[in-house]
């Protein structure tokens, strides 16, 4: 038995989701002809109540085009500085949209409209690059999968009508925000400008993302994603596993949350364990007191595997390929060691 607890992308497509990629109906995307893709992109329009969607390969791209279609060259972005914008998308967004970040040293990833309202640089003072977008992401990876109270994602909201900034949501692991903190995506919709979803982080799917905004911010969207090279083909076999998830693979998100909390309350009780951060979603995040890497490798021996995050940080993430089996040794081994 393998057990991959290294994140919630490792899951391999369930027998239920390949029948659904073989009898997907195709066409030629670039074109917008492929049935399946349409139809993903529409389910997930209506989803959040916004007029447009557009599938993307992965999340960093759909990431990636938001913020260009925000912002012109020489601008800034306000985010956390756990934000995958800044740390996990390459640099993409100085060299994709020429564009700075002011990060914010939040909590767990998340910021508040406070902080977001002292980090707006006057926009007459042209010694300084012009704020032009608010980037939040909920859960957040790097804080552990955390998610924001949703009144103080309505306060950022003010904050950025009131001083004409755009407002862009990364919710790759959005759906388990939705499930954790019992919300509607309409909500959502109705506050952000843009966002975007994975489909392959805790649903499953192989691939993809999606970006959903009104028609006027969406126009380019189709053209940034052709100018990063993200025009697809006969895709609809992708869109069909990404239908699939979203049927299927949301309220079950549940299961892993719970599994998460069993692991976190294990680990509390490890003498070697210095400290747990708090469990909301799917991810762990811990510190020990020995050496990281014998730790790591230890636990390979016994064919568990997952990841060092830095500054003294492990983490686990529990997905929907992690069984109740599997789950039962895992925690077996942990009160062992």
């Amino acid at each position: 038995m393998i057990i991959d607890l290294r994140s919630d992308t490792v899951t391999k497509p369930s027998p239920e989701m390949l029948n659904a990629i073989m009898n997907a109906e195709v066409g030629d995307d670039v074109y917008k002809e492929d049935p399946t893709v349409n139809a993903l992109e529409e389910r997930i329009a209506n989803m959040f109540g916004k007029e447009t969607a557009l599938f993307f390969p992965s999340g960093s791209m759909a990431n990636q085009a938001a913020i260009k279609l925000h912002t012109q060259p020489g601008e800034q972005l306000i985010a956390d500085k756990y934000a995958h914008v800044f740390n996990y998308e390459g640099g993409g967004v100085s060299f994709n949209s020429g564009v700075s970040c002011k990060l914010i040293d939040g909590y767990r990833g998340m910021i508040t409209s406070d902080q977001v309202l002292a980090s707006i640089n006057p926009p007459d003072f042209y010694h300084s690059p012009l704020t032009s977008l608010v980037c939040v992401e909920n859960t957040t990876n790097k804080g552990g999968g955390a998610c924001y109270d949703f009144e103080e994602i309505i306060k950022i909201k003010k904050v950025c009508t009131d001083h004409d900034l755009g407002y862009h949501l990364d919710g790759a692991r959005l759906w388990n925000a939705l499930i954790a903190m019992k919300e509607d995506p309409k909500q959502y919709g109705e506050v952000f400008d843009t966002i975007s979803v994975c489909l392959s982080k805790g649903l499953g799917a192989p691939m993809g993302s999606v970006l959903v905004g009104n028609h006027e911010i969406m126009q380019k969207a189709i053209r940034i994603r052709k100018v990063l090279g993200g025009g697809m083909r006969q895709i609809g076999y992708m869109a069909a596993a990404g239908l699939y998830a979203v049927e299927n693979h949301v309220d079950r998100l549940k299961e892993d949350h719970k599994k998460a909390k069993e692991i976190g309350q294990v680990l509390q009780e490890l003498p070697f364990v210095t400290g747990v951060e708090p469990i909301d979603t799917n991810i762990i995040i811990f510190t020990i007191s020995g050496n990281e890497e014998e730790f790591i490798a230890k636990m390979g021996a016994k064919n568990i595997h997952f990841y060092g995050m830095g500054q003294g940080k492990l983490r686990f993430v529990t997905h929907l390929d992690y069984t109740t089996e599997m789950h039962e040794y895992f925690l077996g081994v942990l009160q062992t060691l």
